[in-house]
């Protein structure tokens, strides 16, 4: 019988879930186990998952499951340095040189577990079979905004937190973009086909922002991308990969320009792919943004689970994505589970003991 481990995520400012009750009632009425941990944080409450039939365990439990125990969460593990004894499916950021990524994988190897990572969970023509992209591009948008309003403010943008909905959102978006006095800014999405462009896309439309949208046609040249520093917001929604084309070059913060800030919803300033080539951390809700140049400023943000600022929506969208391959957990080694099984095993072996 497939057990399926629902842990708690133990990162600040993490309130979204890869399944919804209705999700784990599914699993069930298949025949799977399910366990989900307590959490203070998650966006939908524990008692929901337990009239769904799950049995609820504390918080942090996952540790001592069961060996055969599936364990599934979103973002990162603690760093403790500890062996990882169990199957996990998350995110793990660590298939592109990412220090911590190489890492976590000695810690699988150490202990004989895998990572089914959930951004290379793919179906059989190579694509995403879920994405929190939409709502990743939606709120990096309005972090990116928020941002060119307190650079009217002769500020840095401050603190961001979570919305219960996305109408929050929008209305506090709106009233500080009108409490400038300013028009509205242009931008430029790059890659704006894509789940995250359109996010990205619909978010400055629905503020009355005029947007570029370029995708593939537009970028296929290789560069140089003068056009990103005529508008005055860039959002970056481009994957780093082997090959892909720089937008931001390093000389950008010396350069005449309007562009004041740069949204890099994608965020991968370590990996040596990274399109955006003038930062190098990842910023966070306490610190939204990294100012890398001064008159006219220069702002980047890059918020690594922007789409945990709208978790109700995030989380709902995405189970209902993913729900239909976790129904294939019991063929663990095949299909999707198979793919993602070897493309760890390919990168684990490269890794140093």
């Amino acid at each position: 019988m497939t057990h399926l481990w629902v842990r708690a995520e133990s990162r600040p400012n993490e309130d979204r879930v890869g399944i919804t009750p209705e999700g784990v009632a599914d699993l069930i009425a298949r025949g799977f186990d399910v366990s989900v941990e307590e959490s203070p944080r998650r966006i939908i409450p524990i008692a929901a998952y337990r009239d769904a039939g799950a049995v609820i365990v504390p918080e942090g439990s996952w540790t001592s499951a069961p060996d055969e125990a599936i364990i599934f969460g979103l973002k990162e593990l603690p760093e403790d340095g500890t062996p990882l004894r169990h199957r996990h499916i998350m995110f793990g950021h660590a298939y592109k040189g990412q220090p911590a990524g190489q890492e976590l994988l000695r810690r699988f190897r150490a202990g004989g577990g895998a990572l089914y990572d959930l951004e290379y969970l793919l179906d059989d023509n190579g694509r995403r079979v879920a994405a929190f992209g939409y709502w990743a591009g939606y709120a990096g948008a309005a972090v990116s905004l928020k941002a060119w309003a307190a650079q009217r403010r002769g500020q840095i943008c401050g603190p961001v937190h979570a919305y219960r909905s996305k109408e929050g959102l929008l209305d506090d978006l709106r009233a500080e973009l009108d409490a400038t006095g300013a028009p509205r800014p242009s931008a430029l999405v790059i890659g704006a086909k894509g789940r995250v462009g359109t996010g990205a896309s619909d978010l400055c439309a629905a503020m009355g922002v005029r947007v570029t949208k370029w995708d593939l046609a537009e970028t296929a040249h290789g560069g140089p991308f003068p056009e990103v520093l005529e508008h005055d917001v860039f959002i970056n929604s481009i994957l780093a990969m082997p090959g892909s084309p720089v937008f931001v070059p390093p000389e950008t913060v010396t350069t005449l320009r309007h562009l004041t800030v740069i949204g890099d919803v994608a965020c991968d300033p370590t990996s040596e792919f990274n399109p955006v080539k003038v930062y190098d951390r990842t910023t966070d809700w306490a610190h939204p943004v990294i100012r890398v140049a001064e008159k006219p400023p220069l702002d980047v943000m890059a918020i690594d689970n922007l789409p945990s600022m709208l978790p109700a929506e995030s989380s709902a969208d995405y189970a209902a994505q993913l729900l239909p391959v976790l129904a294939q957990l019991d063929a663990i080694e095949d299909g999707v589970w198979g793919r993602a099984r070897a493309i760890y095993t390919e990168h684990s072996a490269k890794v140093n003991a």
